[in-house]
């Protein structure tokens, strides 16, 4: 047990203590003992509210338990619906309203464009995340599958010029339908320049032609006649054209274009949650120390390159002449959010009468806090213009549970001199009863809200675990088609846009879980914004270079004018659970549903237990990678604990399919030297008793989070590592 501090009332981890005192603290206007007596009449206030709330959650599952079992094969929708509005589980919907949210900045309010979720304990990962505002479309589509590896164009260390002149054929076709000229393409452009504040493309014949849209010339830098970069912008998204004929890829480009980078990640969600493993102190500490780093505009990485030494950094803003001849300077970084994790997490790192506290309560005074910095201007980068903290807020389970996020943010004000509706609200619209009661959820905090989104594998944990004790649930890859899914995808952009919430914040949708297979993104993740939403979820800044070309194809506000004249999906839909009903499971399909999850199970387990990684590429069992993190686990785990509930499967059954996977995930990971070999050591090998743990007792554990277990068996193995 490391040193305690105690004050008002409280015990405090004595490095955390440190960590607010003597570098999150100073300069922000707010002092230690200030900070933790806020802290403690937070603890106070809210703690039992929240404990109560938890409770709640447990009295509902238990009755819908019961109903459940009361109506095994007697299902009724109508009766279904009246029970959950007895129970409190279905609220009354009230009258119109719409969100008034204010100061919100324009990339979350008006810009449509991609999103990364990037864990904050990762210093490096965190850089890379924040300074994806900009990508190469030329890097991009040159390293992944888009370009195809035939004649000629397989991917080289050394630059191979045949793959490279199809990336540029590419990008080409690409700006003719994003900013076409008024006559030609920008395939036969041999030079750009500007005059009298516009853009002109000299083409082959030696015949000149504008952009067919003058509004999308932004800006220039260099020389009128021959600028070195050309910047545009359409649907208030902007694209650099490159130009050096100095530069290798230059001298063979009629225009002497070298690259083309694409504004990319517009935000950036800096996650103290899902892809995060922090099970103490020492790990909270990382975690507020790299968040603080970011807002302060100090934080820094060193990584090796070959045998180069590079510290990574914030990028600073891009300058650039606009058409009248003024300055303009365009963002350099993605506009960061952070999310904390949910109201049913706590953490020994601060006590109170030797009880926990509420992680969720120290993870909003603390990133705030180190907030604070950027709206006082202590750093020499800008986050928020508007003078905004945005903080996602994550596994709430409707309208009261919102209510006291709103309540805790006012007390962080008042304790941390914030004027009221600084801290803006995310809403991740991630579990079933938040889902039935968006509107109530967003009226809640229609102040603040600037976020709500979709999350299939959390969503999927949760509609699991609610409807145990229905029936036997369909196979995990159906449900991606499945009646309620499709209905709530569309629920959530109907309720957002009923509600105002377009011109005010984010309508968003998930994480496209493939990150090394960007050809299949390219044709699916079109679908988002085609759908109304305004932002999704990428899994690298690679992603979303990609991505963003979607939004210049798509004008999302366009489309979500066009939606508002449409119904809102059926809850009907939405609460259609979808059981086998009946359906019989080959044994075949059986053991390979049961393998598939258990190889994901223990791909991911392994790292976490062992390593401390939060989130990261897991070879599923194809060895394609996937991009893994709490909510990929809890679908899993839930999905195979149904079955074992309804006698699909047996434990010896189960237990003997995850020996044969951990052989598997062994060999899949035998290239990293820190690696320990579960196989063979099953029995003393926390990390397989741990997966092994998340599916037994996954029926008995709160909502099916995974958290306790992972929690538990982490400190079990951090506790070996240093004994």
């Amino acid at each position: 047990m490391s040193e305690r501090i105690e004050i008002s009332g409280l015990s405090i981890d004595a490095d955390l203590y440190q960590l607010i005192d003597r570098e999150i603290a100073p300069n922000s206007g707010v002092d230690s003992i200030q900070f933790w007596q806020s802290f403690a009449d937070i603890n106070a206030a809210l703690g039992p509210r929240n404990k109560a709330l938890l409770a709640t959650r447990d009295q509902i599952q238990q009755q819908l338990d019961v109903w459940h079992k009361a109506h095994v094969g007697a299902f009724n929708l109508d009766q279904y619906k009246d029970f959950l509005k007895e129970i409190g589980y279905l609220v009354p919907e009230g009258d119109s309203f719409q969100v008034t949210t204010d100061n919100v900045d324009d990339e979350v309010a008006l810009i449509a464009g991609p999103q990364l979720v990037v864990p904050v304990d990762n210093a490096r990962y965190a850089l890379s995340a924040a300074n994806a505002r900009w990508y190469s479309l030329y890097d991009a589509l040159y390293g992944t599958d888009i370009i195809l590896e035939v004649q000629g164009c397989k991917k080289t260390a050394k630059y191979n010029p045949v793959r490279g002149q199809q990336v540029i054929r590419y990008v080409r076709e690409f700006l003719d339908q994003a900013v076409p000229l008024a006559a030609g393409s920008h395939s036969y452009v041999t030079q750009y320049k500007v005059r009298s504040g516009k853009l002109i493309a000299v083409m082959g014949d030696g015949s000149e032609t504008e952009l067919g849209w003058r509004e999308c010339f932004a800006g220039y830098r260099g020389e009128p006649e021959s600028p070195s970069a050309i910047l545009l912008k359409h649907n208030d998204l902007h694209l650099e054209i490159m130009i050096g004929e100095g530069l290798f890829i230059g001298q063979g480009d009629l225009a002497n274009v070298y690259d083309v980078r694409i504004e990319a990640a517009i935000t950036t969600i800096m996650d103290c949650e899902d892809s995060v493993a922090a099970v103490d102190a020492e790990d909270k500490i990382r975690v507020y120390r790299n968040w603080a780093g970011l807002m302060k505009g100090d934080l820094t990485a060193t990584l090796m390159r070959g045998t180069e030494t590079i510290q990574r950094s914030l990028n600073a803003d891009s300058e650039f002449i606009a058409p009248n001849g003024d300055d303009l300077t365009v963002p350099g970084r993605s506009m960061m959010f952070v999310r904390n994790v949910g109201p049913h997490m706590f953490t020994d790192a601060v006590t109170c009468n030797g009880e926990e506290v509420a992680e969720t309560f120290l993870d909003a005074m603390v990133t705030s806090l180190a907030a604070k910095h950027d709206l006082l201007g202590n750093s020499e980068f800008k986050n928020s213009q508007k003078g905004s903290i945005y903080i996602v807020k994550p596994k709430m389970h409707g309208p009261d549970e919102v209510a006291l996020a709103v309540n805790l943010f006012e007390m962080v004000e008042q304790g941390l001199g914030l004027q009221k509706n600084t801290i803006k609200i995310g809403i991740m619209d991630e579990e079933r009863r938040t889902t039935v009661n968006l509107k109530e959820c967003i009226r809640a905090a229609s102040e603040r809200v600037v976020f709500i989104n979709t999350g299939f594998l959390d969503r999927t944990g949760d509609e699991i675990h609610t409807s145990m004790e229905a029936d036997a649930m369909i196979p995990k890859n159906e449900i991606k088609g499945s009646r309620w899914l499709l209905a709530y995808e569309d629920w959530n952009v109907d309720v957002g846009l009923e509600v105002g919430l377009s011109g005010h914040g984010q309508i968003g949708k998930g994480m496209w879980a493939a990150p090394d297979n960007m050809a299949a993104m390219m044709e699916q993740k079109i679908s988002h914004p085609r759908a109304g939403a305004n932002t999704a979820w990428v899994p690298s800044p690679i992603a979303g270079g990609l991505h963003a070309m979607h939004y210049h194809l798509v004008d999302v506000r366009a489309r979500q004018n066009q939606l508002q004249a449409c119904p809102r999906a059926n809850l009907d839909d939405i609460l259609t659970i979808p059981v086998l009903d009946g359906r019989q499971i080959s044994e075949g399909n059986l053991i390979q549903e049961l393998e598939n999850n258990a190889q994901s199970i223990l791909g991911y387990v392994v790292r976490w237990i062992d390593q401390g990684i939060g989130c990261s590429k897991v070879p599923d069992i194809t060895d394609l990678d996937l991009m893994e993190d709490r909510a990929t686990l809890r679908i899993s785990s839930q999905h195979i604990a149904n079955w074992l509930h309804h006698e699909l499967t047996t434990k010896a059954q189960i237990r003997s399919v995850f020996e044969k996977m951990a052989e598997i995930v062994d060999r899949q990971n035998a290239h990293d030297p820190i690696y320990k070999s579960m196989a063979h050591n099953f029995e003393s090998n926390i990390a397989f008793q741990a997966a092994l743990d998340l599916v037994f007792k996954g029926r008995a554990v709160s909502n099916g989070y995974t958290e306790t277990v992972l929690h538990d068996r982490r400190r079990e193995a951090k506790a070996q590592i240093q004994r």
